[in-house]
């Protein structure tokens, strides 16, 4: 017979310990107590009110957190403190000075009086700061400043300033003092600490094309995600001009996505004579919009617009481009911008894009995709079988558009299937490894060049790539010359491959021609590879010494083209050396073989380019490059720079036309195209930089820059620069 007391007692005792293991384990789990340690020159300690009170070099440690002061007063259950003399707490977000501090380290906040505080990159003092949180300080009564200077060079003063430290500070009602002197009253001041851009920009100079000049942005935050420009801009001889923009990042809300938004209009006036036919004016604007997605790790979407009106282009000198004349940098880039929307997604094994891109502007020599989608499988083994397969497929409407408006008889119009599969079997026979292949291609069409149907056109493909490698080992350690040497390895790769196109099903005369696939013809080539490598160890890591590269096509009996004779094609030659950590060449050239023999340009270097570039320290530096192309131009550039002291340093950047002169506007002849020359000059919390232009037309241009050195990173980009290689190992290649 069962005892109900002895049940009861076995029931509780169970409740009991499961209670006590949830409780030990609960205790385990939670942060570990850390004791706040005091010391000081003199430290007693009060066991009734639970206070430690310390005189003389007190230091206190908690946390991470470091608190200094002549006297203190320590709760030692709520960690609240009393401080008082020379009173300096550092943490990770920042140090705050004061005469008095009442501070709690757990809940880390309090208030500092007479305080002053730096979280990077600002400083300022107020007469109270109060502590709210680990991640925000309000200052009362003060200013701050980037400058680091008791009495700052510049500051922005408010009754209060909230700050979080790492993240932003936001002012209102501030007022903006150079020195003891008010400037002006500022309504609101938001400025993101992760932002290396300062909120307002002056930029006086002259340009021979643009005469004397004013440059102004200003940048102001919408919201912790969006912040703005204006643009004001002032030229002599072409008036004045407006703009706003708009930068975004979605992360935080809608999770969309970033981008950003320009437009930028005048109503350009220019002061220099025009053709007698022309406008005293011309509306002219740039709209940009760009934005990014990144859905998943596997999906992201592109958006890129470009809308340009262009008046003086269409009604006065048809060589113009807005972009030229107004933001060259990016015409340098891409002279004919694209618009588009691309959407691309990886799958375990391949992927698929869908592109669809639009003409905005007719003067732009550009294909329309309405859309076009494309699917990539890349080399694939087949099951267990030793073949590899892979594919190309696309589907897409296409409209190649002349640059001309209204539409002319170049415009095409089209729908077009293609597919490309492959199938190849690496292998290795002796030392060789061999891949021979073969392939089929086949494009629909939903019309020809006349308007008539065509056949699905097909194009067998057939051929093989070899390659091999040799190398040879030296146990070489020296520092023969300076070149830190540690082992040597000589390897050379030839490389051969074949392939073979079989004439067209449907010829390339037959079809509308939009892009390169619809130009296909036969041909039976063979590529020729020849790689050289001198390798070395430099602190552990492989570094190329010699890096030589040459490549060339031997075209067998071609059928189209007016060379039918085989003929080796163009010899191309890429060479990298990097025979110390502080100097490398890298050169390429292509010498002339594919041009008929009567040419005089046959066996002659069409082109040949080289860098050289010198580390000589840390801010000295010296790059050399040549461009040359036999029948269009022969430039040298140079770039060199120094640093004489932490507060001067100096360069020079000059781009000369060889070969021929070129004619100024006073009637002299040079050979140089650019020059420009930098001084710049450390001033503590600012660097001034003075520019001296003289560009390739004889135009002069002055710039002086006053750059706030906590916001590195400016508006407009108006220095050159020497495009130097870059140093390093393979890796980098």
């Amino acid at each position: 017979m069962h005892n109900p007391a002895k049940k009861r007692f076995s029931f509780i005792f169970t409740l009991t310990g499961i209670l006590f293991f949830l409780v030990l384990a609960n205790s385990l789990a939670a942060e570990p107590s850390q004791p706040l340690i005091v010391n000081g020159d003199t430290v007693e300690y009060s066991t009734e009110n639970n206070e430690v009170t310390a005189t003389g070099n007190v230091e206190v440690d908690y946390k991470g957190a470091k608190l200094t002061c002549r006297k203190i007063k320590v709760n030692t259950l709520t960690k609240d403190v009393v401080a008082e003399g020379n009173a300096r707490l550092d943490d990770k977000k920042g140090i705050i000075e004061g005469q008095k501090l009442l501070y709690n380290f757990q809940a880390k906040s309090g208030t500092i009086i007479d305080a002053q505080f730096r979280a990077n990159p600002y400083f300022g003092r107020a007469r109270k700061v109060e502590k709210i949180s680990d991640n925000e300080f309000i200052a009362r009564q003060g200013y701050l400043s980037t400058c680091s200077f008791d009495k700052p060079h510049y500051r922005i003063g408010a009754k209060k300033l909230d700050m979080f430290p790492g993240d932003k500070m936001l002012i209102r009602s501030a007022t903006f003092y150079a020195g003891e002197i008010p400037l002006m009253g500022i309504p609101e001041f938001n400025q993101s600490l992760t932002d290396p851009i300062m909120h307002m920009w002056v930029m006086p100079g002259h340009r021979k094309d643009w005469g004397y000049y004013v440059l102004d942005a200003w940048r102001y935050n919408l919201a912790d995600d969006v912040n703005g420009r204006v643009y004001l801009d002032y030229r002599t001889k072409l008036g004045l001009a407006e703009g706003v923009g708009l930068n975004y990042n979605t992360a935080k809300t809608l999770k969309i996505g970033e981008g950003d938004f320009m437009f930028y209009y005048t109503k350009e006036t220019p002061t220099t004579p025009l053709s007698a036919d022309a406008p005293s004016e011309f509306t002219r604007y740039l709209m940009r919009l760009r934005h990014k997605w990144l859905i998943d790790a596997q999906t992201n979407l592109t958006v890129e617009a470009y809308k340009i009106r262009d008046d003086r282009r269409k009604e006065d000198d048809s060589t113009r481009n807005f972009l030229k004349d107004y933001f060259y940098r990016e015409y340098e880039k891409d002279s004919q911008p694209l618009s588009y929307v691309s959407f691309h997604h990886n799958f375990s094994l391949s992927s698929f894009d869908l592109v669809t891109q639009y003409r905005l502007n007719h003067w732009f020599d550009q294909i329309d995709k309405l859309p076009e989608a494309r699917y990539t499988l890349p080399s694939i083994q087949i099951g267990q079988t030793p073949l590899y397969f892979e594919n190309l497929t696309s589907i897409a409407n296409l409209n190649k558009k002349a640059s001309t408006a209204p539409v002319s008889a170049d415009d095409v119009t089209m729908s077009r299937f293609d597919t490309f599969n492959k199938i190849s079997l690496p292998a290795k026979v002796s030392f060789i490894q061999i891949t021979p292949f073969v392939a089929s291609r086949q494009t629909a069409y939903d019309k020809g060049a006349n308007g008539q149907n065509v056949p699905v056109r097909t194009i067998f493909y057939s051929g093989a790539d070899l390659s091999t490698k040799f190398y040879r080992v030296f146990n070489v350690k020296s520092n023969f010359l300076g070149m830190d040497l540690e082992g040597l390895r000589h390897v050379i790769t030839p490389t051969a491959g074949y392939a073979y196109n079989h004439t067209p099903t449907v010829p390339a005369a037959n079809l509308l021609q939009v892009d390169g696939t619809d130009a296909i013809g036969p041909s039976n080539l063979v590529n020729l590879g020849l790689s050289n490598k001198l390798q070395t160890k430099r602190q552990g890591a492989n570094v190329d010494l010699v890096d030589l590269l040459v490549t060339s096509t031997y075209n067998i009996k071609p059928k189209t083209g007016v060379n039918r004779e085989s003929s080796l094609s163009d010899i191309l030659f890429k060479l990298k050396l990097l025979p110390y950590s502080w100097l490398r060449l890298e050169a390429d050239a292509t010498y002339n073989r594919s041009v008929s023999k009567a040419d005089p340009s046959y066996n002659t270097f069409s082109e040949v380019n080289y860098d050289f570039n010198f580390d000589i320290g840390k801010y000295r530096s010296f790059g050399i490059g040549q461009r040359y192309t036999r029948s269009n131009g022969n430039q040298l550039t140079c770039n060199f720079s120094w640093r004489f002291n932490p507060k001067w340093s100096f360069s020079i950047y000059e781009r000369y036309e060889l070969g021929h002169n070129s004619t100024l506007s006073n009637g002299s002849s040079s050979n140089s195209n650019e020059q420009q020359y930098t001084i710049s000059r450390d001033l503590h919390c600012w660097t001034m930089d003075m520019l001296y232009d003289i560009g390739g037309q004889g135009g002069q241009t002055v710039y002086l820059v006053f750059r706030l050195k906590a916001f590195p990173e400016g508006e407009f980009s108006l220095e050159q620069s020497y495009n130097k290689p870059k140093s390093g190992s393979q890796n980098n290649h």
